[in-house]
């Protein structure tokens, strides 16, 4: 709608602005009047597009576009202004703003899976300072079925080598039999995840980990799987 107002003069792009930004800004004033819907072809069908959607939907408007500009469509904060029709200074409020209301939106229970105890401290230090709570830490399969049934998390990261020679992609199998959670593999054995069979959906970080890979990670698990409560299985 916004391309066919320019073709036949409805619209014109503000002079002085790059093409890029002055038609962004052209398309959020059309939509701030109600004349542009965005368009969410592109969620549709698809379970990880929409529960993106929906975590992105929670967050107010303004922080919302502000966010997407710069951290999806590229734009810099000057430009986003712009864009906006705000003042500069504003623009990395509406950003934190938004940051803020995605990790309270996404805080949910961790579930460590991790049988050397310094690199547990490492992973739960880092899964807490992201806001989230570790609802149990297993170094085993047993214990690890165990501590999802007594306390399912809305997250799980897991070793495949544990401490009784036990398997972690095995222990993530029956966890995901009861349960629907994204799942975050950190191994220094990633060949083993290499077969085809690894249970879905996976994320694979290898040891030695970066934090900020991680940090990554678990950001990306959780705003691309539907939140729900889980449900066990029958029987």
């Amino acid at each position: 709608m916004t391309l066919q107002a320019l073709a036949e003069g409805e619209e014109t792009l503000d002079e002085g602005l790059t093409a890029r930004v002055a038609l962004y800004r052209l398309f959020q004033r059309r939509w701030r009047r109600g004349e542009q819907a965005p368009d969410r072809s592109e969620a549709r069908g698809s379970v990880t597009l929409e529960a993106a959607q929906s975590h992105l939907m929670r967050i107010a408007p303004m922080s919302r576009q502000a966010f997407l500009l710069t951290s999806m469509e590229g734009f810099t904060s000057t430009e986003t202004a712009q864009i906006l029709d705000v003042d500069f200074g504003e623009i990395e409020t509406l950003i934190q703003a938004a940051q803020r209301e995605i990790d309270a939106e996404l805080a949910t229970e961790v579930l460590i899976i991790e049988d050397e105890p310094v690199i547990a401290a490492d992973i739960q230090a880092l899964v807490e300072e992201l806001g989230h709570t570790v609802s149990g830490l297993a170094t085993t399969r047993s214990e690890a079925r165990a501590a999802a049934a007594h306390r399912p998390p809305g997250l799980v990261l897991a070793d495949i080598q544990l401490a009784d020679g036990s398997s972690g992609i095995d222990a993530v199998r029956d966890i995901l039999s009861d349960i629907k959670v994204p799942v975050i593999f950190i191994t220094a054995f990633p060949e083993r995840l290499l077969t085809g069979e690894r249970p879905e959906p996976a994320f694979l970080i290898t040891k030695p980990f970066d934090p900020a890979t991680v940090k990554a990670a678990i950001g990306q698990a959780l705003f691309f799987h539907p939140r729900s409560a889980p449900t066990r299985a029958a029987g």
